[in-house]
C-alpha cells in the first residue's frame, strides 16, 4: 500500500511537472447538478457534453422542472452529446427515484456517507456507474478519490502502477487509500496525458513526462504532428 502511494505520488509531480497543476471549480458544484453533468459526459467529448449541459440549464430553471419533463423533451435538448435515449433515462430516473425514495430533489445526504458509502448508494441508481458516483465525490465533495474513465484506465495500466482489465477495477485497487490533496490534479493530468500523448492507437511515447517509470511494450519513439493541447475540462466548468 506504502509503495503504491508513492508511486501515485510520483507520477502526479511529474504530471504537474510536465502539463502544470490544473485550474479547478472556485466553489464546488452542487452534487445533482455534477452527476447529471458527467452522465451527460459519458462517451463524448467535453465540448459537446457542456454545450448539452448548457441547453437543460438553459431549457430548465430547475431540478423540479427537469424532473417533471417528458423523457423525450430531456433527450432534445442533450442529443449534441450522443447517446441521447440512453443518457435522458438516467437523468429520468434518477430525478424520479430521489422524488419517491428522498422526497427531495438533492444528493446532500451523501455528504454524512464514508467514500465507499457514497459510491455503492449513488450507483444504485440506474444509469449511474462507479466512475459517475466518484465524480461527485472528487469534484463536488472535494474528496482524495480519483475517478478512474477509460483514459485513467488505460495510462496507468500501461505505466504498470496496475494490471486490471476493467476502470472500476483500477479505480478500486487505487483508492484503497488514495494520497490526500492531489486526487484532483493526479485525475485530471492523467486524462490530459490519455488524450493528448498516451493515446489507444499511435501513443507519443517520446513526449511522455512518465517515459521513464513506464513499463508499456509497445511503446512508439517517433516524434508525433505538432498537436493542440485539449485542456478543457467539463466537470470543472460546472456551476
Amino acid at each position: 500500500m506504502l509503495e503504491l502511494q508513492k508511486q501515485i505520488k510520483k507520477i502526479n509531480k511529474l504530471l504537474i511537472n510536465h502539463f502544470g497543476i490544473p485550474k479547478k471549480n472556485e466553489k464546488p458544484p452542487d452534487p445533482l447538478e455534477m452527476i447529471i453533468a458527467t452522465i451527460l459526459s459519458q462517451n463524448t467529448n467535453d465540448k459537446n457534453s457542456y454545450q448539452a449541459y448548457k441547453n437543460l440549464k438553459n431549457k430548465f430553471k430547475s431540478y423540479e422542472e427537469l424532473a417533471d419533463a417528458k423523457r423525450a423533451s430531456i433527450e432534445k435538448e442533450i442529443k449534441i452529446a450522443g447517446l441521447g435515449k440512453q443518457k435522458s433515462e438516467a437523468i429520468k430516473n434518477l430525478l424520479t427515484d430521489l422524488k419517491e425514495k428522498r422526497k427531495n430533489l438533492s444528493l446532500d445526504f451523501v455528504i454524512d456517507m464514508n467514500n465507499n458509502e457514497a459510491v455503492k448508494e449513488l450507483s444504485s441508481y440506474k444509469g449511474v456507474g462507479v466512475k459517475t458516483a466518484s465524480c461527485v465525490l472528487l469534484f463536488s465533495l472535494e474528496r482524495d478519490v480519483c475517478p478512474v474513465d477509460t483514459h485513467v484506465h488505460r495510462t496507468l495500466n500501461r505505466i504498470g502502477l496496475v494490471k486490471t482489465s476493467s476502470p472500476d477495477k483500477t479505480f478500486f485497487q487505487i483508492n484503497t487509500k488514495f494520497p490526500k490533496g492531489i486526487a484532483h490534479s493526479f485525475h485530471t493530468n492523467l486524462i490530459r496525458l490519455g488524450r493528448e500523448i498516451c493515446k489507444p492507437k499511435n501513443p507519443s511515447c517520446v513526449n511522455c513526462p512518465l517515459l521513464k517509470m513506464c513499463s508499456y511494450e509497445e511503446k512508439n519513439m517517433n516524434k508525433p504532428k505538432d498537436q493542440k493541447s485539449n485542456n478543457f475540462m467539463l466537470l470543472d466548468n460546472i456551476g
